[in-house]
């Protein structure tokens, strides 16, 4: 099984991954993205989201389009 992951006080909402990967990820109304279907947890540092998938799909790609490198596949 695989993991997304989003550290989501990274996030400078450029909309990269939503253009990217629109199915996972979304831009949220404060600006930032948001993963879809991810559960979000409060962390010392900020949002953490995590979403266990099949197949990472999409979701290397918006690694690698993600300039403050906010998203991961584990």
């Amino acid at each position: 099984m695989t993991k997304i992951v989003h550290e989501r006080w990274k996030c400078i909402g450029c909309g990269a991954c939503a253009a990217i990967c629109s199915q996972y990820w979304e831009m949220a109304d404060d600006g930032k993205s948001d993963l879809k279907g991810a559960k979000y947890k409060d962390t010392p540092d900020g949002k953490l989201g995590e979403l266990p998938v099949k197949d990472a799909g999409c979701n290397k790609d918006a690694v690698e389009g993600c300039p403050v490198q906010c998203i991961h596949v584990k």
